[in-house]
This record gives structure tokens, C-alpha cells and sequence, in this order.
């Protein structure tokens, strides 16, 4: 069976629901599409495709919760800030990047080189690569110590970013809103009247953001006060370019 995202379903998205009397082509689609096929939900809408799955048990993912809470280094001092308008701020969550030697992430005047990666980050990506048959090289860490933790509206459409590789989001902890807001129906000169797309992510959840969504969409974690416990965030994502040079040896 292929179940869609519960929850209050707003005008604009479409849902697709994929049963086991569908036809025979769509299933070979699908298993084609993920090598070990997950009860996938549909979320669509005009330029956004999202792909949502349960891709841990709950007693799976409180253990790599726990992991993951003994082995993330977070950062701090000025990699835990970012410029906007020319003005530093500090990051309302905490901040961390793990993946292939030398591969650097840059955002909002940042730029934040990958560690080597955990043990349970590496099984964490290589289940998300098991199910959805796509590779990735990199991970942003976001820990949200409780509902006054946040992440503003924007879209991950860095350079370095390959545009044809879904951006794979699992998350873990307290299940958050997560919201989505078409380019032109944003502030109060909006050029359209398109509703935004929210959805509840649960704990052990994967979320892919497909092309075109990075391109039409912002999305943002907004804060919700009664949270009163943590969550872990986790974008799996394919790099394609070194945003890292090597100093030259001094002469």
C-alpha cells in the first residue's frame, strides 16, 4: 500500500494516493524509481513535488536519536551566526555539517566545512540512499531544543547544490510544522493568491523535495511555543563542487 500525508490538506495541494490496485505500470515506475520501495505519500502542487515515507520504526529512530545526541559536534562563536542585510545574527538552532573530505556548504555569508562522517550519520544516509536509490555526499544539521527554536523562510538553491538531486530530510525528535510558500504569494505585495503547503513532520520521517521546488518554493520551520522537547533535522544532500580551496604553502 502507498498512503499519502495525513493532515488538513489545503486547496492548492494535490495528494496522490497509490493503492494496490493501480495499475501494474505505475508500481513498476515506482519500484524502479526506489530501490527498496517505502509507503510513499504524493504531495503536489504548481512547481512543487514532494515525496513523504516512515523510514524508521519509532524505537528505531528514539536510538538514533540518542546516538546522534552523543555524537554531533555542533558549532559555535561565529559559524553559528549568520549575515543578513550585512548584519550578523545568531542562528536560532544549533548547526552542523558532516560529510565527504574537504566539501563546504556557504549560506546567508557562511560557509561551513564537512566533518568526517558518524557512524550513525553514515547509516543514516545509506538507509535514505537504500530507499530512495539516489547517493548523496553531505549533511546539515539543524538541533531544535524546543519550539522557540526556528528556521526563516528560504530556498536551498546554493550553486554547489546538484539541481537534479532531491534534498532528502529526515527527521527526529518532536514532529514540527514545516511550511512551504510559492515565490509569488510571499509578503504583502504577493503577485498571486496561492496557499501554502504545511506539513507535519513526524519523528523517524523522510521528506524528499524534488526539482522544481527549490526554484518556485521557500520553506521554513516556524516556531510553535507549546514544543516543549527536541528535534533533529537531518538534509542529506549532493554537493558538486569543492567550495573549499587549499591554502598555498607559504613561501
Amino acid at each position: 500500500m502507498k498512503r499519502a500525508l495525513t493532515g488538513k490538506e489545503s486547496p492548492s495541494k494535490k495528494i496522490k494516493v497509490c493503492d494496490e490496485e493501480e495499475e501494474d505500470e505505475e508500481e513498476t515506475s515506482i519500484a524502479a524509481e526506489f530501490s527498496h520501495p517505502l509507503p510513499w505519500g504524493k504531495i503536489e502542487a504548481e512547481g512543487l513535488d514532494l515525496d513523504y515515507a516512515q523510514l524508521f520504526s519509532k524505537d528505531e529512530a528514539d536510538r538514533l536519536f540518542k546516538q546522534l545526541e552523543e555524537e554531533v559536534e555542533y558549532f559555535t562563536g561565529e559559524k553559528a551566526q549568520v549575515k543578513v542585510f550585512g548584519k550578523l545574527y545568531s542562528v536560532p538552532r544549533k548547526q552542523a555539517t558532516y560529510g565527504e573530505p574537504g566539501l563546504m556548504y556557504s549560506f546567508s555569508g557562511v560557509h561551513l566545512l564537512a566533518r568526517p562522517w558518524t557512524p550513525t550519520l553514515e547509516h543514516i544516509r545509506n538507509t535514505v540512499t537504500s530507499a530512495t536509490g539516489r547517493s548523496f555526499n553531505f549533511v546539515l544539521v539543524n538541533r531544535y531544543k524546543d519550539g522557540h527554536d526556528h528556521m526563516g523562510e528560504h530556498r536551498d538553491d546554493e550553486k554547489e547544490l546538484d539541481p537534479g538531486c532531491p534534498i532528502a530530510s529526515v527527521s527526529l525528535g518532536a514532529a514540527r510544522d514545516f511550511v512551504f510558500r510559492h515565490r509569488d504569494a510571499r509578503g504583502a505585495k504577493q503577485r498571486r493568491h496561492i496557499e501554502p503547503v504545511k506539513l507535519e513532520l513526524a519523528h523517524g520521517s523522510l521528506l524528499l523535495m524534488n526539482q522544481p521546488t527549490n526554484t518556485y518554493w521557500y520553506h521554513s520551520l516556524p516556531a510553535r511555543k507549546r514544543i516543549l522537547t527536541p528535534r533533529i533535522n537531518l538534509t542529506f544532500r549532493l554537493i558538486i563542487c569543492q567550495g573549499r580551496k587549499e591554502p598555498k604553502p607559504s613561501q
